[in-house]
């Protein structure tokens, strides 16, 4: 993200939602306000229990995608998986919702599992009491830099962008972003099992966060900042709010922290100094009803 480039054009996401895919909604019969018998498509949750190698980890409640990706993003945002670890096997089976990630690395996670703190995410999140170690150990790049037109544009393909939430609502998205172009858009019932999925995928398929930009759909947590800046990533973007947590620690790691960006607005409460305000907004319409939408739902 250099302040010279010209931002890139739209192109196709890497990942994109499929909210079509078998399995991750339902049909559900109810009445509407008045009584009349109604359908609704509701999201589908299941469980997936996590080894790494032959210890249980953690049972996460999922839509039941990329539970690979999940897998390894999740060991890897709890510190559990280190950057010079070689995965040797990511075994998945359905019908036993179990996943196994082998590493050539004997590891045993006995005592940090007792350790472990329940903290603000939806659906039963959690963080790990050595998470702050790599926290307080990563450097985030100083010279990164976000355009508000790349921020303009990232926020109107996102949210027009056909998915699981505005087919069926009660999820969360997350999506790594690169200048102006969305790469990977991933869901979950809880907004900590996209960032993971996004770190898993960053993680196999060899993907520095130095010059990318993260977009949630969720509120701006302490669990979201951290597992931002454990991935590298500079910049951190939602639609809805912050909690008081979430900007000190931002602050801490030198993380830009964006909220509230819906259509001419958005506010920065960390890391100010990336941003190169390039837009003119007195050219730029208001946000449209349609592109509200994203944000009716979020919590």
């Amino acid at each position: 993200m250099t302040a010279n480039a010209a931002p890139t054009p739209e192109a196709a996401y890497l990942v994109a939602p499929d909210p079509d895919a078998d399995g991750l909604s339902a049909e559900v019969s109810g009445h509407d306000q008045d009584g009349n018998p109604m359908t609704t498509r509701v999201v589908t949750e299941r469980p997936l229990t996590l080894y790494l190698n032959r210890q249980e980890i953690v049972t996460m409640m999922t839509i039941g995608d990329h539970p690979d990706l999940l897998a390894v993003g999740y060991l890897i945002n709890q510190n559990m998986l280190r950057p010079d670890d070689e995965i040797t096997a990511i075994d998945h089976d359905d019908d036993l919702d179990v996943v196994v990630v082998r590493t050539a690395r004997e590891t045993d996670y006995e005592s940090v599992l007792q350790k472990k703190v329940r903290t603000s995410g939806c659906a039963q999140g959690t963080v790990f009491g050595d998470v702050m170690e790599g926290f307080d150990a990563t450097a985030l790049p100083a010279g990164a830099v976000l355009h508000t037109s790349w921020l303009h544009g990232l926020t109107k393909t996102i949210n027009t962008t056909p998915s699981l939430y505005l087919a069926a609502g009660a999820i969360h998205g997350c999506v790594l972003c690169e200048r102006d172009r969305p790469l990977v858009y991933m869901e979950d019932v809880g907004r900590h099992n996209a960032v993971d999925k996004i770190a898993g995928w960053m993680r196999l398929n060899g993907v520095a966060g130095a010059d990318k930009i993260f977009y949630t759909t969720g509120r701006l947590t302490s669990e979201m900042v951290i597992k931002t800046v454990m991935m590298g990533i500079p910049v951190l973007v939602s639609r809805s709010g912050f909690t008081a947590w979430g900007v000190e620690l931002a602050r801490q790691a030198g993380l830009t922290l964006i909220g509230r960006a819906r259509g001419k607005r958005f506010t920065v409460l960390s890391g100010n100094e990336r941003i190169d305000r390039d837009m003119d907004w007195s050219k730029v319409a208001d946000e449209t009803p349609d592109m509200r939408r994203k944000g009716a739902g979020d919590d």
